[in-house]
């Protein structure tokens, strides 16, 4: 008997992605998700000769070793992402959709893939990516009006921020519950019409970035911000969240967020200004990082390093890179780029 597994990200972009994915092509399969920090999932798949695994937003470059032992044990994978990755492996079983363009999410790959079949998941997953001109666009063009598409934004948003966190004790719901919610509905209206956990986890999405938002800056010029959080449960939550708005309130600059996560080390979130959308995967590499390019992070940031990070970030020529990463590449191509990274 065939085992089914759907692996993804347990942020906006990829519940969403594997939410359409479902709704398109009911199958029972096993999902395997988590927070944002936990990447390398396609090595909890024991699967055998002949399984099917989709993975749907988590960093094929983290995970090469354990997608190379699943073809080479026979398993069929179909891969859909938007992280860079360096080599996309050539082999008759895998199915990659990889697309690294600014503009692109994972679930606008899977609408792409679909035919736009269930459209408003997709939009509510570029919103919780942070892609809102996108998704306002794709809104418009499927004649969802301003209210319904602010309601899924919010929605996008909180589920989104309801994956960051450093266990799930830090979060309102683990991203597989929330997942098992959402699942319910073909439509996000409708759960916004029938379920409190948008209401819930958006309540406390707002206190957090209310403490955020009272935070000083450490370090900003006409260029960019560099707020520095201190370690605790708010701000584990809020990590992604804040730089978003930042990034949304602030266009014109690039943006830093870093939180202390232990005595000698730093998370960091970085976001590229909306208004010269690249270079954030870039900058981030140079520390043992990556992402995207117009976001992108650093798991762990020696706290040595934190000077040399603040000038590299200062002295950054955003927008340099845009345009570069415009393609889909699908199996046996190759991209250069950077992995991804949980902070992004």
């Amino acid at each position: 008997m065939v085992q089914r597994f759907d692996v993804c990200n347990g942020d906006a972009d990829g519940l969403c992605a594997v939410l359409q994915w479902r709704l398109h092509e009911p199958a029972a399969a096993t999902l395997l998700t988590g927070l944002k920090r936990e990447i390398a999932l396609l090595e909890r798949v024991r699967a055998n000769a002949g399984d099917e695994v989709n993975v749907f937003d988590l960093s094929m470059q983290r995970n090469r070793a354990a997608l190379l032992g699943l073809l080479g044990a026979g398993v069929r994978v179909r891969y859909f992402d938007h992280h860079a990755v360096r080599d996309i492996p050539s082999h008759p079983l895998l199915d990659a959709r990889v697309d690294c363009a600014g503009d692109v999410c994972t679930s606008l790959l899977v609408d792409r893939q679909i035919g736009g079949a269930f459209r408003a998941w997709a939009i509510v997953g570029a919103y919780g990516d942070n892609l809102a001109d996108v998704a306002d666009r794709l809104a418009a063009d499927s004649g969802i009006d301003s209210v319904d598409s602010a309601r899924l934004r919010r929605l996008g948003e909180a589920i989104n921020y309801n994956a960051y966190g450093d266990d799930e004790r830090d979060v309102c719901i683990s991203p597989a519950r929330l997942y098992a919610v959402l699942a319910r509905y073909r439509d996000p209206r409708e759960l916004l019409a029938r379920e409190g956990i948008a209401d819930e986890i958006d309540t406390r999405r707002r206190a957090d970035l209310r403490q955020a938002l009272a935070w000083p800056p450490h370090w900003q010029d006409a260029r960019g911000s560099v707020l520095v959080l201190p370690d605790a449960a708010w701000s584990r939550r809020v990590l992604g969240c804040i730089a978003n708005e930042l990034a949304n309130t602030d266009p014109q600059r690039a943006h830093a967020v870093l939180k202390l996560q232990r005595a000698d080390a730093y998370a960091v979130s970085v976001r590229a200004p909306l208004a010269l959308p690249s270079g954030a995967d870039a900058l981030c590499s140079r520390f043992g990082g990556g992402g995207r390019v117009r976001a992108a992070g650093i798991d762990g940031l020696p706290a040595a390093d934190l000077d040399r990070f603040l000038a590299a970030f200062a002295s950054t020529h955003w927008g340099e890179r845009a345009g570069v990463e415009s393609n889909e590449v699908r199996r046996g191509a190759r991209k250069a780029g950077d992995e991804g990274d949980p902070s992004c």
